[in-house]
């Protein structure tokens, strides 16, 4: 636990777009969890450019949730941009991201935490791995897509032991959100296997838990478009270009 009592031990980072429905029953569940904790902490929602009540539904809560903080985006530009503006904007001496849906509930943070008292500096939930449940399966060719994706990235980065890189529950340490995140440059959905990778190249500890996932209805994930499958791909040939000349600044 920090030394300084009102420096947060656990900041949560809930990056969101068109959750003006979605977004405060999990910051209730969120608070109810977190509440009776014996640590301080913040919850940080950032908004991405919404053009729904997100930034004013969140902000209703001050109430509700300790140390809640909104951060509103009023231009649109992806998960990744919002994800890592929260993770270096965020205090906590671990920094947690998670879905505004809750698809992956908070509660996960009881079987996260041990592995960092382990060494682990950055814990990645997975819905691939033995022990992992899917509550609620997503319609079949998003499946289908989101597995021929997982190949492609474990082949291009090397990544033969992740087969689930894009479950949106991850928790680094404070030292590793700022050094993946300062570099990190993807701004939409291609951004978590940008993550694992700097995570890996920068010499940080990676560790894989199963997650309990379930899909919820909403999701802006499609074929084409910015938030589509065709664009992560191209992030992913972008990645390993700037993987391969250097561009990310490693030493």
């Amino acid at each position: 636990m920090p030394e300084n009592k009102n420096k947060p031990y656990l900041s949560v980072i809930i990056p969101s777009y068109k959750e003006g429905k979605r977004l405060g029953a999990n910051l209730v569940e969120i608070e109810k969890y977190l509440k009776d904790k014996n640590f301080e902490y913040e919850v940080i929602v950032v908004v991405d450019g919404s053009p729904d009540n997100t930034a004013e539904l969140a902000r209703s809560y001050n109430n509700k949730v300790k140390n809640l903080r909104v951060i509103e985006n009023k231009k649109n530009h992806g998960k990744g941009y919002v994800v890592r503006q929260g993770l270096l904007e965020a205090k906590g001496d671990l920094r947690i991201f998670l879905d505004a849906d809750g698809s992956t509930s908070i509660t996960h943070f009881n079987t996260f935490l041990p592995q960092f008292k382990k060494g682990y500096d950055v814990v990645i939930g997975s819905r691939d791995i033995k022990g992992a449940f899917i509550q609620i399966h997503q319609p079949k060719y998003r499946e289908v897509m989101g597995d021929m994706g997982n190949w492609l990235i474990r082949i291009v980065l090397g990544l033969w032991s992740f087969p689930d890189t894009q479950c949106g529950f991850k928790m680094l340490t404070g030292k590793a959100a700022e050094e993946i995140a300062s570099r990190m440059v993807v701004d939409r959905f291609g951004f978590d296997f940008e993550l694992i990778i700097l995570a890996k190249k920068l010499g940080f500890k990676v560790k894989q838990m199963p997650v309990r996932w379930m899909n919820e209805a909403g999701s802006t994930v499609n074929l084409t478009g910015p938030n589509g499958f065709t664009q992560v791909i191209i992030d992913l040939f972008k990645t390993k270009w700037r993987l391969m000349t250097g561009k990310y600044k490693i030493k």
